[in-house]
């Protein structure tokens, strides 16, 4: 394992969709790839990739190694910040990883103020309908509606924020009355792919009305909120994205109101970095200041002078 340029190669390869992906983000030939694995494998004297036509499937071998190479990635990171005086510098590229919703709705707003503020800071938003991995620098900071159980992280509640069930007042005006819960199996709903949902934080609506029927399911809570606009059906959706829209009203508020958290992650060795670590006060400033717009209780959202 003397070559440890084969350790950044091995990562890559568990990291792309298949040998010529790998081949491409690190710029060398794919034969160059397939033959410094084989060669890598034969020095670490074990078998990491299972080889076949669908690609490379990590052996159980292969799993315990990229432990191991991602704490020296991230050790090799950590020293490049240090020894090139960035982590001092209140400039560079941040890449922040968070839910499409809070990232489109909440989140974005106030990265442009953050960037208008620190002109020599760059950051990347990658508002997804999935978690960001920070153990593969998909990102430096991630929101998520999961707090991580392991890895090497910081991690630190951001704020909770409330769910309502939402329609329009047209959809209220023409279908049956909604005066008890009981009554919501009578009425179509929008919701989540049952078997695509990325946390069980999201399976929200089989609580609420497990026998209505679900017209229309998306990934995507953007596409939720955008079809419960058009006034077909019932969608439970965060308030900060519904109150966007003068269209829809919550139903059944007294009775509905589903409470989830969001939580801001960093990996241990970046959250100290300048340029991150103003980027997480940032964060935290903002939402703090708007507490009450996540949890419903004020119309609109405030921004930091």
């Amino acid at each position: 394992m003397q070559d440890w340029d084969n350790l950044r190669i091995f990562l890559e390869l568990t990291r792309s969709q298949g040998l010529v992906d790998a081949a491409r983000k690190l710029g060398i030939d794919h034969s160059t790839v397939s033959r410094r694995m084989k060669r890598f494998e034969q020095q670490v004297g074990s078998q990491l990739f299972d080889r076949n036509n669908h690609g490379y499937k990590l052996t159980a071998e292969g799993y315990r190694l990229v432990e191991y190479a991602e704490k020296i990635e991230s050790t090799v990171y950590a020293a490049a910040e240090q020894l090139g005086g960035q982590n001092s510098k209140l400039s560079g590229q941040v890449r922040l990883g968070a839910t499409e919703g809070f990232g489109t709705f909440v989140l974005a707003p106030h990265i442009a103020h953050f960037c208008a503020r620190n002109p020599h800071i760059t950051v990347d938003m990658l508002p997804m309908p999935r978690f960001v991995n920070l153990s593969k620098h998909e990102a430096d900071i991630s929101v998520s509606i999961e707090r991580p159980l392991s890895g090497n992280y910081v991690v630190t509640k951001l704020s909770d924020y409330v769910l309502k069930l939402y329609a329009t007042r047209e959809y209220l005006e023409q279908h049956p009355p909604i005066n008890e819960v009981s009554d919501l199996s009578r009425h179509n709903f929008i919701g989540y792919i049952d078997d695509l949902v990325f946390s069980e934080e999201l399976r929200y609506k089989d609580t609420v009305a497990p026998d209505a029927f679900r017209a229309f399911r998306s990934t995507s809570v953007v596409a939720q909120y955008t079809a419960a606009c058009s006034g077909h059906a019932l969608a439970i959706l965060p308030c900060f994205l519904a109150q966007q829209s003068d269209k829809l009203v919550p139903v059944l508020p007294s009775q509905i109101s589903i409470t989830r958290t969001f939580w801001l992650v960093a990996a241990s060795e970046q959250r100290h970095v300048a340029r991150v670590s103003a980027l997480w006060s940032y964060l935290r400033e903002c939402i703090e200041l708007n507490r009450d717009f996540l949890m419903g209780q004020a119309p609109a959202m405030q921004s930091l002078r």
